[in-house]
């Protein structure tokens, strides 16, 4: 039967990949109506090697975004849209295992979607995906909508619960791992490092030089500056059809201020990376023709035809005209770049530095404040301060170090695929320390240096980062809540607890108590599926270890080549893993360290284990403790969108404010277009896999989608009028440079419920044309 899992020496909770293989060949051939099954000899390859990826952007209006807690970072409309990119290896000769890696362009994994994707992998596919070999990574961008863990520290701003958000992130995990699972194909993957300059420093420099002198001697940087990346190729077309890469950079190049749904610098990173794949390696043959091949050459002739053709504003539609307008359809067959997280702990985008906004001078080098005030200390992106442009720039370093390393990718992996998981109760671990001395890890909490936030977005007033005292009132506030018992308190030491949240257990659990740690093996990659946000030296150290370990037990089978990355928040989100050295001194990192000092080594210990087994060829028993499932006593507060009509005499879809043409009554290359659009609240209908905002070209007699709101380019904003009583659309397009001179339009896609209970309408309405020329 599909999905059996042996339970022999070996192989405990590992899929049958004899079963695989035929099912994979039972995909590979059902299609075209005849089953066939592409072998090693057709095309040399080692691995099935399949791609998925799907919109996951969530409701663009009135919901909380996840990174800041930021109570007032509200979303209302999207920058571009996010996405769940997944790849699946299994050995080709069927008779190893497979996994899948999923990354989100989200914050961060949540423990309760990760049961709820793989119940929902179970009733598709019986026991072949399991929470042992599939591994779902956020990217940590701040510009994501909130609401999607179970956890109470994770959902106090957000407002509780939000189920829009949620569903839309489980749906697109889903289908990303189903599309990849039904491309799997034989392939060949290739590995490839190379350094991204200038991408990210030190957010907490102080806790860095912390740590000893002859272990910070050993590296170059206070950052890791290596990128690591696979590319996947079929074997039958000689086609790549993705890469995936791991670099550590926080995804905090959109400030604290920003209300536009965003997958920030590494969601920028794989738009321009599969962009440049669609338009260079693979040409995009719906792109818009230049001017002449259409017929109009003259310059006078183009804004003559502009001005004859008006806009047809509020035209009714089905739902799935806003997919038939999207550029970017994806059956599956797209091409899918994918930039993953790493130990980006204490790493920031905001490589200028922090400086303080009333002087202008650097901040406090200890505290990240200014005259001991926290607010006034901000980080500065390379675009400041625009933090559109920084997020574009340091996408770009990004991106363009994968382009290198994807053209000059040659080495190609062998050897096995292997993997090992458990779930353990983090709050009471007994770790081996120096001297023969024993310590133990704590039940969660924060410190206050957690309040003070960081330099990428300050927290509250009257904290600072290396705080190690509370103020009297804060500590009466704190007690109101749960006054942290004295274990708590010496376990923690030398963290002062501000919230002992792993004592809070009302409503619900405050904080998790149970993690998983998991490895993923592919030849000689090491992939590190870690809970949380190590900073650079615990990753290191983390690093350094595990490989020790696999070469130290492997009987020769792994050597000096081996490489070990770590996969940052991943599977569940317990926050930060500071060194035990830059625990001492407090700054966010350390005091965001939920299970007190120990809380690195007792992720070695645990680690070593599982690349021990992994090594040895040895089962892991994974029938210790469960996380619990919070679905049932979720809490949500957040209000329905509101049902408001246009006003009289007027339909969705017509326009406020038509196009600002400029002066000259063409735009150019840089100039931005934007018009205004009476509209509904996005939250009636999210037009996943669809758009809000497409930009059309005139080619003959048909309007061509060329750009819509999942491009960098093209920005949806949700807005009520003056009056507060209508919802309003704007949209805004920046001409890029690759734009085609020719006749434009803007087109609105939404839908509105005429009351609560009553079934979604849907409509779309168009801007007048406009002219777009060279210069």
């Amino acid at each position: 039967m599909l999905g059996k899992t042996m339970r022999d020496k070996g192989q405990i909770g590992r899929p049958h990949m004899a079963t695989l293989a035929l099912f994979c060949a039972l995909v590979a051939g059902t299609a075209a109506g005849v089953i066939t099954f592409a072998t090693a000899s057709d095309g040399g390859g080692n691995y099935l090697i399949g791609v998925g990826s799907y919109d996951m952007t969530g409701p663009a209006e009135g919901v909380n975004m996840m990174g800041y807690a930021n109570i007032q970072q509200i979303t209302a409309g999207i920058h571009f849209r996010l996405r769940a990119r997944t790849f699946i290896v299994a050995e080709e000769s069927g008779k190893g295992p497979c996994f899948a890696f999923v990354n989100l362009d989200a914050g961060m994994a949540s423990q309760l979607v990760t049961i709820k994707v793989l119940e929902r992998l179970k009733a598709r596919y019986g026991d072949l995906y399991t929470e042992e070999n599939v591994a779902i990574s956020g990217t940590h961008t701040h510009a994501g909508p909130a609401g999607y863990l179970q956890y109470v520290v994770y959902s106090v701003t957000s407002l509780g619960f939000i189920q829009q958000s949620f569903d839309a992130i489980v749906t697109a995990i889903e289908q990303s791992i189903s599309q990849a699972h039904e491309s799997l194909k034989v392939g060949s993957i290739f590995i490839n490092q190379g350094d991204v300059e200038n991408a990210g420093i030190n957010r907490s420099p102080s806790a860095y030089l912390m740590n000893p002198a002859d272990e910070r001697a050993q590296y170059a940087n206070d950052v890791d500056t290596q990128m690591t990346l696979l590319k996947f190729v079929n074997d039958a077309s000689g086609k790549s059809i993705g890469a995936f890469n791991w670099f550590a950079t926080h995804g905090t190049s959109m400030s604290k201020d920003n209300t536009l749904i965003s997958g920030d610098n590494k969601g920028a990173a794989a738009r321009f990376f599969e962009d440049w794949f669609a338009s260079t390696v693979k040409p995009n043959s719906s792109s818009p023709p230049a001017a002449d091949s259409i017929g109009i050459s003259n310059q006078s002739i183009l804004e003559e035809k502009a001005q004859e053709i008006k806009a047809t504003g509020g035209q009714p539609c089905s739902r799935t005209s806003s997919q038939r307008s999207k550029v970017r359809k994806n059956d599956g067959s797209l091409f899918t770049g994918a930039f993953c997280q790493s130990n980006v702990g204490d790493v920031t985008p905001n490589v200028l530095g922090a400086f303080c906004i009333d002087s202008g001078k650097p901040c406090d080098f200890n505290r990240s404040s200014c005259h001991g005030n926290d607010l006034l200390c901000v980080g500065r992106g390379p675009g400041y301060p625009d933090e559109i442009r920084s997020t574009k720039i340091i996408g770009e370093r990004q991106f363009k170090t994968a382009v290198d390393l994807f053209n000059s990718a040659h080495e190609r992996i062998n050897g096995k695929i292997d993997y090992r998981h458990v779930y353990l109760n983090f709050t009471d671990i007994e770790v081996e320390l120096e001297g023969n001395q024993v310590g133990r890890t704590c039940p969660a909490a924060l410190g206050p240096g957690f309040a003070a936030g960081t330099t990428d977005g300050p927290g509250a007033f009257g904290f600072q980062q290396g705080d190690t005292e509370i103020n009297i009132f804060w500590k009466q506030l704190r007690d109101l809540l749960k006054k942290p018992s004295q274990y708590q308190e010496t376990c923690q030491q030398p963290k002062p607890v501000l919230l002992s949240t792993g004592e809070m257990f009302e409503p619900y659990a405050w904080a998790p108590t149970i993690l998983p740690i998991q490895i993923l093996r592919l030849g000689r990659l090491i992939i590190l599926s870690v809970p949380g946000e190590f900073t650079t030296m615990a990753g290191r150290r983390l690093r350094k270890a595990v490989k020790e370990t696999l070469i130290s037990n492997g009987n020769g089978e792994f050597g000096d080549d081996l490489q070990v990355v770590i996969a940052g928040l991943t599977n569940t989100y317990s926050q930060y893993i500071a060194t035990f050295e830059e625990y001492a001194q407090q700054r966010y990192e350390a005091a965001s360290t939920l299970y007190g000092p120990h809380t690195l080594l007792a992720y070695i210990q645990e680690f070593k284990k599982l690349a021990k087994a992994m090594a040895t060829g040895e089962s892991i028993n994974t029938t210790g403790p469960a996380p619990p499932d919070l679905s049932s006593v979720q809490k949500s507060f957040v209000l329905p969108p509101f049902a408001h009509p246009p006003p009289p005499g007027i339909k969705f879809g017509d326009m406020k404010e038509d196009v600002n043409l400029p002066a000259g009554k063409s735009f150019k290359k840089g100039d931005r277009a934007n018009a205004t659009f009476w509209s509904a609240n996005p939250r009636f209908d999210l037009l996943t896999e669809g758009t809000f905002a497409v930009i059309e070209r005139l080619e003959g007699e048909r309007w061509v989608p060329a750009y819509d709101d999942d491009d960098f380019c093209l920005y949806f904003k949700w807005k009520l009028d003056e009056t507060y009583s209508h919802d309003l659309a704007a949209i805004e397009w920046e001409v890029p440079e690759d734009a085609s001179p020719g006749i434009y339009r803007m087109r609105h896609f939404g839908s509105f419920k005429k009351t609560k209970d009553s079934p979604t309408e849907y409509f779309t309405g168009a801007s007048s044309a406009f002219n777009v020329v060279d210069k």
